[in-house]
């Protein structure tokens, strides 16, 4: 990037350090970050109404002659408001300002301005303006920026100072993309295109300039996540030349399913190939993706190489542990698990385990990508909850092996455009069937007032044998936040010693020591615990066959792919299985969430819903490290010019893999920049 565009805001002519400090609370340090700081939408002051035409449902530009210097009023409250009228020579305004003592000055008598705002009718039949923004009418009619603002820095002040910036230093901007795509896709150069995104004539000029930024912002996201993963000339040597899958599959007792035997043919298919694969195996809650790794360990330990799992948490960490163990019962093959809290003692024999190559399968979390755990011949490496690991974390797995077979596990449904960004360098299987006995589960909304009926409801559910999860967004209670919100701990010790103190229940939450959390979810898994209450420490990690009923309070609290991720930790044995989420939220928003996770069990468009709702940096409840946020792309609106971006990409790198043309170097420092805050 050019070091002009890396220059401080505060050097810019109009700033000061004071000023300064309100752009950077913008997220704006520099004369770069100044000039991609795009308008959020636009007010056409081009288009000039007449009064009597100007409508009052929408905003418009009035062109019209100040008739009266504003006069100020004092209304009962004590504040000054003022007043004043104009005519475009042939209709009459009124017009109203409150707490604006700036406008007496502005508005003179027989001047003629652009006033831009709602037009209403008031008591008396007339015409009037309330609080509009203005301008003197010779500075020209024009399509006005509009931008995020803060208490220091307001729309119009961010405007004067784009302007400026790109008055200085437009001419010195340097081109970012090679002139042979500007020509193939009929873009604006960089200059052009920065210039109408914030000041354009009309309408084509905004969509010129969003075409190509976006499709600029796409690209360098592509190349970027593409750099991070598989380049053409990879290898492995670890070619799997056995395929042992139908021997796995006469040892399990039950049929999988035909979406499973596809996936595991994909990625079988794969590993027999000299690059090694790198594929998503991408599933909803309960259809089958451990089976399907473990029919690929399988294949790969009987080829006499090792394997590794990584998951995000100890939680989950410890049941892949269990469920393998089960795959692997009367085999030969050696399971390790390998966590934080796996002691000194044991962690040292275990690495010697896994360096020696007597440990064919690995299970952990972070631990297993440490520096000091050495594998003797690791052939294949799986990731579970893909999306909370950032890109470095899956680099630093990779490099556990030379070039292991790489396979990403995930039970979040992702809709395809967000795939292409987070998986922008794997291979994609989808499970797109439930395994045979899978219940549909009955989800419902309720209000708070129904609590007295749910806990009946629960009562019955547990005397016939089944057991129940209740869902709180809050570990204790807070001050912080609205009172209303069920907090675990308040909530366990209400209902243990009331409503349900005939039950046998348990308190779940993230902050409990490790050793407690163990014994808690071994108890319920069990059967010794009838009602667990607890946090969403529960999301993932938890199979309990008997759970027939999960409780989610304050479900408004929840992102709508988390509702479904904590309603899938029932229905997974034979029994009918209950979701009743329980909230008294009115917005739009909210409605809109519980209608569609009412209606639907599919994962997948639940996602596409959730991601149109919340866009995709917020898709997995919090800003995950392995996203790079988007300043002007839509994933739901630019999935063409997404598609168009990647094929580009793959080209460019298949010919300049570490991009070292003189052409793509500036493509490569906004890369570097892109990616700079990605753990």
């Amino acid at each position: 990037m050019s070091d002009i565009l890396k220059t401080d805001i505060r050097f810019l002519k109009g700033i000061g350090e004071k000023r300064a400090e309100g752009f950077r609370k913008l997220g704006i340090s520099t004369i770069g970050e100044l000039i991609t700081f795009y308008p959020r939408d636009y007010e056409d002051w081009s288009k000039t109404v007449s009064i009597k035409e100007a409508p009052e449902e929408s905003a418009s530009a009035i062109k019209a002659t100040v008739v009266s210097r504003p006069v100020p009023i004092k209304t009962r409250s004590g504040k000054l408001m003022y007043r004043t009228c104009a005519t475009d020579g042939v209709g009459m305004m009124n017009i109203t300002f409150f707490n604006n003592r700036f406008v007496r000055d502005d508005l003179k008598e027989n001047e003629e301005f652009i006033f831009f705002g709602k037009m209403k009718e008031n008591d008396f039949g007339g015409k009037e303006m309330l609080s509009p923004k203005y301008q003197k009418a010779d500075k020209g009619e024009y399509i006005h920026p509009v931008y995020h603002q803060n208490s220091v820095i307001n729309s119009k002040a961010i405007e004067k100072a784009i302007r400026t910036a790109l008055d200085t230093y437009g001419d010195k901007i340097p081109e970012t993309l090679p002139n042979e795509q500007i020509l193939k896709y009929k873009l604006l150069g960089i200059k052009d295109a920065l210039r109408s995104i914030h000041f354009p004539k009309d309408e084509n000029d905004i969509k010129a300039a969003k075409r190509r930024l976006i499709y600029e912002e796409l690209l360098i996201l592509q190349l970027g996540i593409l750099s991070h993963g598989k380049t053409e000339d990879e290898k492995t040597d670890f070619i799997i030349k056995e395929d042992y899958t139908k021997e796995f599959f006469s040892r399990l007792p039950f049929e999988l399913t035909n979406a499973q035997k596809r996936a595991i043919k994909e990625c079988m298919s794969d590993m027999k190939m000299t690059s090694p694969m790198r594929r998503l195996l991408q599933g909803d809650v309960g259809s089958g993706k451990t089976a399907v790794a473990a029919a690929l360990m399988y294949c790969v330990i009987k080829n006499g190489y090792q394997c590794a799992l990584m998951a995000p948490t100890e939680v989950l960490a410890r049941q892949h542990f269990e469920t393998f163990s089960k795959f692997f019962k009367d085999s030969e093959t050696q399971i390790v698990l390998l966590t934080g809290s796996t002691t000194a003692k044991n962690k040292k024999l275990i690495k010697e385990d896994i360096a020696s190559g007597k440990a064919g399968i690995v299970i952990g979390t972070h631990a297993v990508i440490t520096g000091d755990t050495v594998f003797k011949n690791c052939a294949l490496v799986i990731t579970d909850e893909q999306h909370r690991f950032g890109v470095n974390q899956r680099a630093a797995l990779r490099e556990k092996g030379e070039n292991p077979h790489v396979l990403v596990m995930s039970a979040t449904p992702i809709p395809r455009t967000l795939s292409l960004i987070i998986y922008g360098d794997l291979s994609i299987s989808v499970l797109d069937e439930k395994p045979k006995g899978r219940q549909e589960i009955k989800t419902v909304l309720v209000p708070s007032v129904y609590h007295e009926r749910m806990y009946s409801f629960i009562k019955k559910e547990v005397n016939e044998g089944h057991q129940c999860y209740i869902v709180c967004p809050m570990v204790e209670e807070s001050d912080d936040i609205e009172t209303d919100r069920k907090s675990a701990q308040e909530y366990f010790e209400l209902l243990s010693k009331t409503v349900f103190s005939d039950i046998r229940c348990s308190l779940l939450h993230g902050q409990m020591k490790q050793k407690q959390k163990d014994a808690v979810m071994a108890s319920f898994k069990n059967g010794e615990t009838d009602v667990l209450i607890c946090t969403v420490v529960i999301e993932v990690g938890i199979d309990v066959p008997n759970a027939s009923v999960i409780v989610i309070e304050n479900a408004e609290c929840f992102g709508l792919s988390q509702l479904h991720q904590l309603r899938g930790r029932v229905g997974r044995g034979n029994e009918k299985s209950y979701c009743i989420l329980v909230s008294d939220a009115k917005g739009e928003e909210a409605k809109s969430r519980f209608d569609i996770l009412c209606s639907t069990n599919d994962g997948f468009r639940i996602a596409e819903e959730d991601l149109k709702l919340r866009g995709p940096g917020d898709f997995f409840g919090s800003r995950q490290s392995g996203l790079p946020s988007l300043k002007i792309a839509s994933l739901m609106t630019d999935s063409r010019i997404l598609y168009a971006a990647r094929e580009q990409a793959q080209q460019i790198l298949s010919v300049d893999p570490n991009l070292q043309k003189d052409e793509n170097k500036e493509l490569k420092n906004k890369i570097s920049a892109l990616f700079a805050d990605i753990s």
